[in-house]
């Protein structure tokens, strides 16, 4: 008995240990991901990606930035054989929601959804939960539930703007802050960046802050209205995106100050036109923020369908772009 007995325990025992001895991880999340991770989606037939229909809703088409963006999406989806439908809201937010609605009608898998707004885009975000259909978030965040959001880091980026404008004015300014799209998380989070960095300096101040919509036309017509207004007062100028930037350099020359010189100028993208301005001294620097979500965002959806968990927030990796390397990228930026 006493034999027996030792037996049975030794096999509870192995039991026991096994069921709670950790699986080994093999999918590691991407750097710079939040490990926050969704929950598995329950079992299902398998699927790939050629058998499912993706719904991809872009906020507008209407600059570098947005197109190079859409190509990405577009082009992904062709290279892997998936059914894409495609959508754009050109910058209207009832529009966007009502694009959504009209995929959910359509009877897609998933949803890539670039959102205009935060608040805005709530109801479409309600219409593909009640509708049990995943939303990846990309680029923006919106109000609401979704499988994944992947995104530049937004408050990073108007950070690295703040200090790398103290460095180049020794801490002394009067700002011209051109943010964009109202009530879209990236104007909130640029601007708060920036803002909260430039804390430090007493010496730097925002002197006018307006809305350009991120828009070059908008942006070179905000910039005249803001020199009328601040005349050669104005050193310095942090446009949220190179569009904006590009049109406030040409505002600037046209009133007769010299961009590089008289006013520094910085902003946030890394677009070609940025980098050529870059070289030829007019736009100070500019911090990336990637526009190619394609390929990431098709593997979260690949991912999601084999029944694997996905994070809740992936943060892309950006870079810097100065005088010292915009030559070296400037091929190859879109």
């Amino acid at each position: 008995m006493k034999k027996l007995f030792s037996i049975l325990m030794t096999t509870v025992l192995v039991f026991t240990i096994g069921g709670c001895a950790p699986r080994e991880n093999t999918n590691q999340a991407p750097q710079g991901t939040d490990n926050n991770q969704t929950e598995e989606p329950t079992a299902q037939e398998q699927r790939t990606l050629q058998d499912i229909k993706v719904g991809f809703s872009q906020m507008e088409n209407n600059g570098p930035w947005r197109i190079a963006e859409t190509n990405s999406v577009r082009g992904e989806a062709d290279k892997r054989g998936v059914q894409l439908v495609y959508t754009d809201a050109q910058s209207d937010t009832a529009k966007q929601v009502s694009d959504v609605e009209d995929l959910i009608a359509q009877g897609v898998d998933y949803i890539i959804l670039a959102p205009r707004e935060y608040e805005g885009l709530a109801p479409a975000l309600e219409s593909a939960k009640e509708a049990g259909i995943p939303v990846i978030l990309i680029d923006r965040e919106a109000k609401g539930d979704y499988l994944t959001l992947v995104v530049s880091d937004f408050i990073w980026e108007g950070q690295q703007a703040g200090v790398l404008l103290a460095e180049k004015t020794g801490g002394k300014a009067n700002i011209v802050e051109l943010s964009g799209t109202a009530g879209s998380s990236v104007a909130i989070d640029r601007a708060n960046g920036f803002a909260d960095t430039i804390k430090e300096y007493p010496d730097m101040k925002i002197i006018s802050s307006q809305s350009a919509d991120f828009s070059r036309a908008e942006g070179q017509k905000v910039m005249e209205n803001i020199i009328q207004a601040k005349g050669k007062d104005i050193t310095a100028v942090y446009a949220h995106n190179d569009e904006m930037a590009i049109g406030a350099i040409q505002a600037l020359k046209a009133a007769g100050m010299e961009p590089g010189k008289d006013v520094i100028v910085i902003s946030i993208d890394g677009q070609k036109d940025a980098l050529k301005s870059i070289i030829s001294g007019e736009l100070f620097a500019s911090i990336e923020c990637s526009p190619f979500f394609g390929p990431i965002a098709f593997d979260i959806i690949e991912r999601h369908l084999a029944g694997e968990a996905v994070e809740k927030k992936i943060i892309n990796l950006d870079r810097i772009f100065t005088a010292e390397n915009a030559e070296e990228f400037v091929d190859t930026a879109y």
